[in-house]
């Protein structure tokens, strides 16, 4: 494979959402600079930061993804719902949600 392709595929990952997303629409937000892309599915949403994360944005981004997810869908966000999905810091969070 081709330099170029390989960085391609590699990139086009980042804002797939897991497979029991895969058929929701995509919602794009930004919330106080930093963007995400939302993908609302009944009672839940999985959202994804777009955006590089720097160590002094860290304790305010999971009160954005659930800001970004109120915003996206229309419904509440339930308190303390949201879970990362890879770790502590994950760009890629679940958040329940009350509609």
């Amino acid at each position: 494979m081709t330099a170029p392709l390989v960085l391609m595929l590699a990139l086009s990952g980042c804002t797939t959402p897991s497979p029991g997303f895969l058929a929701a629409a995509r919602q794009d937000v930004t919330v106080q600079g930093m963007r995400f892309a939302v993908y609302p599915r009944g009672t839940e949403a999985q959202v994804i930061r777009l955006d590089r994360l720097h160590r002094a944005d860290r304790g305010r981004v999971p009160d954005m993804m659930m800001t970004a997810a109120a915003q996206a869908t229309g419904c509440r966000p339930i308190p303390n719902s949201l879970t990362p999905q890879g770790g502590p810091n994950s760009a890629v969070v679940m958040v329940d949600l009350r509609c």
